[in-house]
């Protein structure tokens, strides 16, 4: 873990967040900075600089709780669909060096979002507790 890593800091427990799930090994939260209403990150505890550098039990674990979680969204909001992705670098315009999966819900209504670093649209914390808690529960 590395303290200057918002990602580390949340899997160490002194950066908030609003919990979907975890393991020992990985954790899944909601993305405050995306809009889309069931979008979770998916970080594994220990820090992964990017995907070059991850392992392949990791990247099962990562995948196999993505997956879950991916399960639990259509399940608790029922999107039209659910894009799995990992995004990591800096021509993704990523500004956390820690690696994750993305797991979006996708809505009819919905402009492509494969790429969805758009500008930041916060919703409250409370909506997206709500949200993690209808996520936890279908899990």
């Amino acid at each position: 873990m590395t303290q200057d890593c918002i990602f580390c800091r949340i899997a160490g427990g002194t950066a908030s967040e609003s919990l979907v799930t975890e393991t020992p090994d990985a954790l899944a939260f909601m993305d405050i900075n995306q809009p889309t209403p069931g979008h979770v990150l998916v970080i594994p505890r220990r820090h992964v600089q990017d995907i070059y550098t991850l392992d392949e039990a990791t990247a099962a674990m990562v995948f196999q709780l993505a997956v879950r979680v991916a399960q639990a969204v259509k399940i608790a909001l029922r999107p039209d669909g659910i894009n799995l992705y990992q995004s990591n670098e800096h021509a993704a315009g990523q500004e956390v060096f820690h690696f994750h999966m993305h797991v979006v819900a996708r809505y009819a209504g919905d402009r492509d979002r494969v790429c969805v670093f758009l500008q930041p649209n916060l919703p409250p914390h409370a909506e997206l507790d709500r949200l993690a808690a209808e996520i936890r529960a279908a899990l």
